[in-house]
């Protein structure tokens, strides 16, 4: 956290910009944690800077945490053994109240797991592009001056970027059909129906789990399933909970600490991913909601 003074009024605007700023970093990197990091720096090399000589702060805070996501990204990419791809997007974890459908149009503008996910096959160049302008409507010459390209050029980065997202289906959120998939598939996970899993799992479903020992990773329906009907037993008696806007299952151990999360992404009626969480040190770093006895 920056050690800045409500009486400066540079720290004040700093503060004003916090939240804005560590959403753009959170999308460009997918990682709470790695926000903040951005977040302090920019804030450090703020207070480096002649501000009497900065005309538009909002604007210059964006640009600065622009560059410094761009040399994450690239971090990364040059160092896969340190990638963000190792590990699991962070999952926002809150209770399912099945809200009205005309609530659904409010988590479908979230950006949840899915989105993080397709965000992950841009390159850095695009992902920037198309945080930068259309998540946060900053102007082409602006992420143009942050990657050393012409405004003819970034828009091109875009529009690539665009294309990309679009055509790479994702969920529109925890509606009344993912809801129903989900619970399909939970019910023949229970009652070992494999035909039953088969065809609410999509062909090439990847399954992502985070246990005690390191990520593992399932793909295919066939192999998904199998291990549905073989681990069905805490879902079965976990609750419907959102993890970042998408349907999912917690499972509490009986002195009520966490057991598992599951996240679910649906398309077209069909899973096509499901992460899940078993380590019990991921679960005790993570905000989880209490169970709540029936």
């Amino acid at each position: 956290m920056a050690d800045t003074s409500p009486t400066d009024p540079i720290a004040e605007t700093f503060e004003a910009q916090r939240d804005r700023l560590r959403a753009v970093a959170h999308r460009m990197l997918g990682s709470h944690a790695d926000a903040e990091d951005v977040v302090q720096e920019a804030w450090l090399r703020l207070s480096r800077q002649d501000t009497a000589a900065i005309h538009n702060l909002a604007g210059w805070l964006t640009t600065v945490v622009g560059r410094i996501s761009l040399d994450v990204l690239r971090s990364r990419q040059a160092r896969p053994e340190a990638s963000y791809e190792d590990g699991l997007p962070d999952l926002v974890v809150t209770l399912d109240d099945n809200p009205a459908p005309e609530d659904d149009a409010v988590l479908a503008d979230s950006v949840g797991l899915a989105l993080l996910v397709v965000l992950e096959s841009l390159g850095p160049g695009e992902r920037l592009a198309f945080v930068l302008h259309d998540l946060f409507a900053v102007p082409f010459d602006e992420i143009g001056r942050i990657l050393g390209r012409s405004t003819a050029a970034t828009k091109m980065l875009a529009s690539r970027a665009r294309r990309k997202v679009r055509t790479t289906e994702r969920p529109t959120g925890a509606g009344r059909e993912q809801r129903e998939v989900v619970q399909a598939f939970l019910a023949a996970a229970r009652n070992g129906d494999f035909q039953e899993l088969l065809r609410v799992l999509d062909p090439e479903v990847k399954l992502t789990v985070d246990t005690p020992s390191g990520v593992v990773v399932a793909l295919g329906a066939t192999r998904v399933a199998a291990g549905a009907q073989l681990s069905a037993g805490a879902a079965a008696q976990g609750q419907a909970v959102l993890v970042n806007g998408a349907p999912g299952v917690m499972s509490w151990h009986e002195d009520g600490t966490p057991l598992s999360v599951l996240a679910f992404t649906v398309v077209d009626g069909r899973i096509t991913g499901i992460t899940a969480v078993t380590a019990p040190v991921k679960l005790a770093s993570m905000d989880l909601p209490a169970r709540v006895r029936r």
